[in-house]
Parts: structure tokens; sequence; C-alpha cells
């Protein structure tokens, strides 16, 4: 663990085993480098990074899901540079976006690739603008970083506040890897592979640092050439050997509602991470009805949990694979977690490797069955958000600071986690808590015509009194009031709340975060005084 990425990167220079494979469905290719290749080219960046940034500078990455990602990210952390991934701005609106980070982090420069420069042109100044394809010349050999220095910055996704870069400093990416590595079982003989988004904390990590840490190979795709079509996510496992693969739970459901690929065996698949949003027992189900048929493994399906100011592990359901009970909705708003029949059927997210996870009431450890916010401690953590001053990163507990609070609502139950909300999202009623995510589920599930995960549930204020909304996708293919009230008589019937209103939008109305999920921050800004 005490190694750093960039000395292991660099211990290849070597190895001619495969490293990270491209998969271009538009093109019809694979494009493969090799780690003596991407050493090289590793190489050459750094050496002309360094004739033309700082030592310590922020340097962003701004490409397209290809094999210049990590040849450019690798790069930065080589000239001993703090690295600011971020996404190809292919979509409308993604240009203010980064231009707003570009701006908070103060980077020098802007590393792109040929294939994105043209967009990437439209709100970066020629002189910060590099293109890793035309760099040249002799490779440099890599800047040994000190352990507390800033590997890079993560920006959130901003589900649930303004965008921040968190600080990862290289004692964090290295201790993340070693975690994941652990609590997956990834060795050399590994096949890392998926298409979450490099930008993204859970792909970063997934797709280019484990691969870099173990050893292994990654094989990537883009996000788009996977929700085009679920099935070459399907056939992309099938084709690798012991794969880790990685993805949110619309993911498992989409893949589950594609066609299936003849002749699919998925009996190489050694682990499949699910996380980044809340795990769903009907997705577990579905999947495992659709795929163990074709040699999926019940337990290679891993429930997860992770945010980017903890690099991006916390827990994950172990060799068992997914647990889950059913607990008294009422007791469970009123913060305690009682198993019963009939109740709220909850998928656990398992137990932490190499870290220590708490779930703290009223500023100390709640005991097994009480919910509480999950606090986290351990070498992964990040140092705090970049250019602000916060105490998330700093709380005290156990006789020691350096706690990290989360700001996830937990509950310990039969010796592993489980996730209950979040505590900034939480709608108070009448004196009960709500989940929003409970509310989203049930709403979703209402009437056909509602689009699965594109629901927002949040608390509103008016003269009446707190109360809750919901504001949904829909299809447009029914009668408008109906499927209002089938969310309303939804809603009343499972929780006893009767929902202030419910705004039905079309498809793309509600705000999504940088990771696609729904920002309920947001969604309550654009509808929550009654628009749309």
């Amino acid at each position: 663990m005490g190694v750093s990425l960039v000395e292991l990167l660099f211990s290849r220079a070597d190895d001619h085993r495969p490293a990270f494979t491209h998969q271009d469905h538009a093109a019809g290719v694979d494009e493969t480098l090799t780690w003596a290749e991407l050493v090289a080219r590793v190489g050459v960046v750094a050496g002309r990074l360094r004739e033309k940034a700082a030592p310590g500078d922020r340097v962003a990455v701004i490409a397209a899901q290809e094999l210049a990602y990590p040849v450019a990210f690798f790069g930065v952390l080589a000239a001993g540079m703090t690295a600011v991934p971020l996404m190809d701005p292919a979509s409308p609106g993604l240009g203010k976006r980064l231009a707003g980070i570009l701006a908070d982090c103060s980077a020098s420069l802007v590393l792109t690739s040929r294939r994105a420069v043209k967009r990437v042109r439209e709100f970066v100044p020629a002189g910060q603008l590099v293109i890793v394809e035309d760099l040249d010349g002799p490779p440099a050999e890599p800047v040994r970083p000190e352990p507390e220095a800033p590997a890079y910055l993560q920006y959130t996704s901003g589900s649930t506040r303004d965008p921040a870069g968190v600080v990862i400093p290289h004692r964090a990416l290295a201790a993340a890897c070693w975690q994941a590595c652990l609590a997956y079982s990834v060795g050399p003989g590994t096949t890392c592979a998926g298409w979450i988004p490099f930008f993204h904390d859970m792909g970063l990590v997934q797709l280019l640092c484990v691969p870099v840490h173990a050893g292994c190979r990654s094989v990537f795709m883009s996000p788009v050439e996977f929700v085009h079509r679920p099935e070459r996510w399907l056939r992309q496992l099938a084709e690798h050997p012991d794969v880790f693969t990685a993805a949110p739970n619309f993911a498992f459901d989409l893949a589950a509602a594609a066609p299936v690929p003849e002749g699919l065996d998925l009996s190489s698949v050694s682990i499949a991470l699910n996380g980044s949003e809340p795990v769903r027992p009907a997705t577990v189900a579905r999947f495992q009805e659709v795929f163990g048929p074709l040699g999926f493994r019940r337990e290679a399906h891993r429930p997860s949990y992770g945010l980017a100011e903890a690099t991006v592990y916390v827990t994950s359901a172990g060799p068992e694979g997914p647990t889950s009970a059913v607990f008294d909705r009422e007791a469970l708003a009123a913060g305690e977690a009682v198993e019963v029949e009939g109740g709220q059927e909850l998928v656990s997210v398992g137990h932490p490797v190499g870290q220590q996870v708490r779930v703290v009431r009223d500023g100390e450890v709640a005991p097994d069955g009480s919910v509480g916010e999950v606090w986290v401690h351990g070498p992964h953590v990040g140092t705090g958000y970049w250019g602000r001053e916060d105490s998330t990163f700093d709380a005290w507990l156990e006789g020691h600071g350096g706690w990290l609070r989360t700001g996830d609502l937990g509950v310990w139950h039969r010796g592993v986690l489980y996730l209950t909300g979040r505590l900034k999202d939480l709608i108070v009623v009448d004196g009960r808590n709500y989940h929003p995510q409970d509310l989203e589920v049930t709403a979703e599930q209402a009437h056909p015509a509602v689009r699965r995960g594109r629901v927002a549930a949040f608390g509103v204020d008016g003269d009446e009194g707190e109360g809750a909304m919901v504001a949904a996708e829909w299809n447009g293919e029914a009668d408008e009031t109906e499927v209002r009230r089938a969310v309303l008589r939804a809603v009343s019937g499972e929780y006893g709340l009767t929902l202030r209103r419910v705004t039905l939008v079309a498809p793309g109305g509600l705000p999504r975060t940088s990771s696609g999920k729904v920002a309920r921050s947001a969604a309550r800004g654009r509808y929550g005084d009654g628009r749309g």
C-alpha cells in the first residue's frame, strides 16, 4: 500500500502484456496499449508537461472514453502535478459546467484528445490546450510523489450540493486500490471490464487505477455505447476471463431487459459490483432470473457503497453475495431497524475492508439496529474540498479526529450495513421521517407510464406547512390525470402520506448529475414551487 500508482506503473516498462483495451463499437475495432507502450507514452506526456507547468499545478483531463484518457491522467501524475479528470463535453450545456470547474480549480493546462478537441476549444483558450496525441520527444522519468501530495481532484457529481473538488492524495489513491483489490479479489489475471465514465470516481478507480495497482488488464467501452445497446456489456463480460465489472443499479435493469446475445455464457464473471445508487431487491432478483441459467453466479453480484470523499470504496458484500432484510417501515422512519414480514425490503451493502465504519447518532456510536449517520475513518479518505473550509473530513469520534461524515443514513443489522437515505434529503411531515428513495420507488411502480429511475421526491414548504411532492418523467402514453392519481394512491397506500403535488415532465425534464443520477436538490429548485 505504501508504493504509489506512478511507481507501480513505471515498474512495468518492460511488460508487453495488454494493459488497456478500448472497444470502439462505432468504428468496429478494439485498440490496445501494452504496459510497455503505456509507460512510454505516459513518460512523453510527463516530460512535455514539465516544460509547460509547475509541480503541483492542476491539469485537467477532458477527453472521450478512449486510450488517450489513461495516457493523459497518468501523465499528469508522473509529472508531479494534480490531475482533474473531467467529462467530454459531448452533451449540450456541459461546456458551461466544465468552464466553472476549470475556474474553481485554477487549472493551468487542459489535456484533451484529437477526438474531443473541437468541442473543448469552445470554452478553453488555445494557450491552455494540449492535445495528448500530438506530444512527442523523449520520455521523462516519473516524479516520486509524497504520500500527502494531491494526486487528483475528484469533482463530485452534484446530486446533493454544487460540484466540489475532493482532494485525493497519493496515499488515499493507493489505499483505495489496495482495499478494492482485497474486497473483490483482484489480481494480475483479472479483467477489469465495463463502461463507467473515467471522470466518475467508480470508473476512474475500477477501470484505470485498480488495473495499474494489480497489474491486470482493463477492457472498456463508452457509456453511450452501453446505453444504446446494453447487450454489448454482456458480450464484453462473456468474452474475457476472471471479470471484475462495476455499474449502477439501473445498468443491471437495462441489461436484464436487453436482448440476450446468442450463446451468452457469464460463468467467467467473478465480481459484478452494484453501487453508486441504491441497490434494489427486485433488480438483484430479476438479473439472477435472467442470467443465472446463463452461468452468472448469484454470489458474484456484490452490492457496494462508496463515495468520492473516500476515494470510492467503503463497504461491499462478501463471498456470500447479496443479503437483504425486511424492516418495519414506521420503526425505520423512527430510527430503528425491526424485522417484520411484509415490510420494506432493503439490500445490504456489506461490510468494510481496511477501514473503520461507524453509525453515529447524536455524536455517539449508535448500537446495532439504530439508524444514524455513516462515518468513515481510514487511509483512503481525502483531505478536504479544494479551496474550501469544511469540517466534513475531520469529525471527532472514539478519541481521535479524521472521521469523514458521509451525510448518508445507515444501520448495522446482523453484522452488515444497510443504507436508509441521505441526511439532507430526509423529508419530515408531521414529525414523521420519509426517505425520498422509498417514495421514488413506489411512485415509479405506480403506473407503467412513469419512467424507471427518473423520479425525484423532496420536501416542500407552504402555507399548509411542510409536505412532500414527486416530480417524475413519463412517456406521455396514458391519461395524465390517471397517472397522477395512480402515484398519489400508491404513496398514500404504502406510507399513509398524502403528496402535496405530483408533477409529470417529459423525458429528460429532470435535472441529472454528471454521472446520470437524478439531482434531487436541483429538481426541487426547478419544480418545488409548482412549475412544470
